[in-house]
């Protein structure tokens, strides 16, 4: 190479890594220490309601640098200092407190907020209190601050031990075709526990189970919250009682039994499947479940074979069984009387009636419009038997369904079926009820869906208007233009005299359903 040229090739370097230096001093990589320019998303972050020790959603606040300029906050931390029950997450690093926090000019960088509130460690007596702090952004000429509100609740804590081993104490709740054990971490109630009152709520860590010859009764305005993979167990020999009740105010069911799952944030209020079910085993007696809201589980209640089916083993009255991930009632082989109830959304079926039994539903609202994933199955099934595989199936007589007064509607086509083999039993009947099945099987190749025959259909309407008042959100009130308003029967009442919210029935002329029909306001209709 020639030396005019090396010189050339020399200086051009020498002219790129000035070039380079100068570009990494460019001012808008110059962070001044500042707070002035800042804004936040919201001035509170509301981290809804959690119970004591049970850890919060992760909720977040935006930090902008409206400003032409980088800037660096000298300080960002929590009030409370390490002592917060609050947990932050800035930019990418946890902790309590952050220095020379970097936001480029017109940019914006999240800060994410989580808490765990010990309720015994805030020297509060309190059921519930409101716990606050504030996430304080400090330079030397200025401050700006954002709240954090989180309101915590004290709750009866039921959950299994754990021995030296590291075991955790599990309960049995069945056997399999091949006679293998299904057992589940769980634990009996000692006799102290057996009486759930409305003081605080209760949360359940896996299945609560109720011993034998004992009765779990829960009064009037209790709260039970279910963790993942919780529930209640009845035991063969046990009972369960639920004692529910309408309040002074009948919009406003405060002293209605209320089960669901352990989050109380309200991005769950609506979310299935957070918990198992309450199961009644084969075998237990008087279960009774008055004025309850069952929601957000995967079975809301499964219920087995019953020895006796002359008399019902379980009553629901007054009650809505709704958003469960599988179904809503499960009944397998069992003895169900139902009354002024509503079993809604459900991911298969609203009502399932298994294995046969026997089965008495009486003004209910059976309504499935499930939108969290495709459905295949109608709202209410009835079969009597059970398929465990291609070759296995056990069969039980189904001694009677009966369904007065009744709504069986939802957003398929075919809201009803039924299936039954030659070897057992089936008889079903409904009566002034409404049924949506816009594609049944003919009579001919199916005589169980001949509508003619009285004997198993009586007074039904077929695909006409419930007018429900917001399905999607589980009210299922009727409206004055429902194709049920005035057509159930007065003879089939029974004791249902008045409505699922004490709302006197039309003894001469009742509506079908859990509710009596109402003219819904202008802006819902």
């Amino acid at each position: 190479m020639k030396l005019p040229q090396l010189k050339n090739s020399f200086l051009s370097l020498v002219l790129l890594v000035i070039i380079i230096c100068f570009g990494a001093c460019r001012n808008d990589f110059e962070f001044r220490p500042t707070t002035q320019g800042i804004s936040f998303s919201r001035d509170t972050v509301y981290l809804d309601t959690v119970f004591t020790n049970i850890g919060s959603s992760t909720f977040n606040l935006k930090v902008y640098n409206r400003s032409n300029q980088d800037i660096s906050i000298p300080s960002v931390a929590l009030a409370r200092g390490e002592t917060s029950s609050y947990r932050l997450n800035v930019d990418g690093r946890s902790g309590k407190s952050f220095d020379n926090v970097e936001i480029f000019a017109n940019d914006s960088i999240f800060i994410f907020v989580e808490t765990t509130v010990d309720i015994e460690q805030q020297a509060s007596d309190a059921l519930e209190f409101l716990y606050e702090d504030q996430i304080v952004f400090k330079s030397n000429d200025n401050q700006e601050q954002v709240t954090l509100l989180t309101l915590i609740k004290d709750a009866v804590f039921l959950f299994p031990q754990t021995n030296d081993q590291n075991i955790t104490e599990s309960i049995l709740l069945d056997e399999d075709e091949e006679g293998n054990e299904i057992s589940v971490e769980g634990f009996f109630l000692e006799d102290q526990e057996l009486v759930f009152t409305n003081e605080k709520p209760y949360v359940i860590y896996g299945y609560a189970a109720v011993p034998p010859e004992k009765t779990l009764t829960i009064q009037a305005g209790a709260r039970i919250h279910f963790h993942k993979d919780s529930g209640i167990f009845v035991s063969s020999q046990a009972s369960l009682q639920v004692n529910g009740a309408l309040s002074a105010d009948q919009e406003l069911l405060e002293k209605e039994v209320i089960f669901e799952g352990d989050r109380l944030e309200t991005i769950f209020d609506n979310v299935p499947g957070q918990w198992g079910a309450i199961w009644i085993s084969e075998g237990s007696t008087n279960n009774s479940i008055n004025h309850a809201t069952i929601k957000n589980g995967t079975i809301g209640i499964l219920t087995d074979s019953s020895s006796d089916l002359s008399e019902a083993t379980l009553k629901i009255t007054n009650s809505q069984i709704f958003n469960h991930s599988a179904f809503g009632l499960l009944g397998r082989t069992a003895s169900v009387s139902a009354g002024n109830s509503v079993f809604g959304n459900a991911g298969r079926s609203s009502v399932y009636v298994n294995l046969g039994g026997s089965y008495n539903f009486t003004q209910c609202t059976i309504a499935n419009y499930w939108q969290n994933s495709m459905r295949n199955t109608p709202a209410l099934q009835i079969d009597n038997f059970s398929q465990t595989d291609q070759d296995t199936q056990t069969t039980a007589d189904l001694e009677i369904a009966n369904f007065n007064n009744c709504i069986i509607f939802g957003n398929n086509s075919n809201e009803f079926f039924v299936n039954a083999v030659a070897d057992a039993a089936f008889n079903f009947r409904f009566q002034n009820s409404l049924i949506r099945l816009e594609a049944p099987p003919s009579p001919e190749n199916n005589p169980l869906f001949n509508f003619t025959n009285t004997s198993l259909y009586t007074n039904v309407l077929l695909n006409e208007a419930p007018d429900f008042l917001d399905p999607s959100t589980q009210q299922f009130n009727i409206g004055e233009e429902s194709a049920a308003n005035g057509t159930a029967s007065p003879l089939l009442i029974g004791i249902f005299t008045t409505d699922i919210i004490g709302t006197p029935r039309n003894i001469t002329q009742p509506d079908m359903g859990a509710y009596e029909s109402v003219m819904f306001p202008e802006s819902i209709e």
